[in-house]
């Protein structure tokens, strides 16, 4: 069954660490929407929905691993739920700007991401709908914090059609942000990385967190 709150949570966890994929994907979005002066509206889309299309994926991943550990040890989910909750402070704290010991996991994603970004160069000087889809695709698995926490989050449930949508959802609270930027809209952009924006969402995410911790040893 699928928890309409988990959903909403994931769609709000893209929403407010938006800040942080501004920084990451937000050059990479804008050029998108500033080179294709024709389709500027369907290249973004296109970009967008490949990103997030890779991610919904991961999250199937993630969740099929998940489900297996449950099935191995119930004490290995316990892990992998208290990692979850670590992780999501931990992305608060640095969404808020005050502690970067998250970006040192994003390195586990390197090895990876080493692998597929020769396949985004060719990509980079085509501006058709199918090849921004599939530079969205291969943007996806970028490495990130943000996404890192979130399927740790996702893997802890056990549910491989929750996780897909779950990191569909999230993506989805990602698309504001980096579709704005994408069409140079300035003034969304610069709401969500406001220091005050980036405050509230770290804060969110570090309750989140506790929450979630909370949840699991009390």
């Amino acid at each position: 069954m699928i928890e309409p709150l988990s959903l909403l949570t994931a769609l709000l966890l893209g929403l407010f660490g938006s800040s942080h994929c501004l920084v990451m994907c937000g050059g990479i979005a804008a050029a998108i929407g500033t080179r294709s002066q024709q389709q500027p509206l369907l290249t973004a889309l296109a970009f967008n929905s490949g990103r997030i299309t890779s991610y919904a994926f991961a999250g199937l991943l993630v969740s099929l691993l998940g489900l297996w550990l449950q099935q191995l040890n119930d004490v290995l989910m316990l892990a992998l739920r208290t990692l979850a909750a670590i992780l999501l402070v931990l992305m608060g704290l640095y969404v808020a700007r005050w502690a970067s010991w998250l970006t040192r996991i994003e390195q586990v994603g390197q090895y990876l991401w080493q692998r597929l970004q020769p396949a985004t160069r060719p990509l980079m000087t085509q501006y058709s709908i199918s090849s921004r889809f599939r530079l969205g695709l291969l943007w996806g698995w970028l490495p990130c914090g943000l996404v890192y926490s979130t399927l740790s989050w996702v893997a802890a449930n056990g549910d491989p059609l929750k996780g897909a949508l779950t990191m569909f959802c999230f993506g989805l609270g990602t698309l504001p942000a980096l579709f704005a930027s994408g069409l140079a809209a300035t003034s969304l952009s610069r709401l969500l990385s406001h220091s005050l924006s980036r405050i509230i969402a770290g804060l969110l995410l570090i309750g989140y967190g506790v929450w979630t911790a909370a949840a699991i040893w009390l």
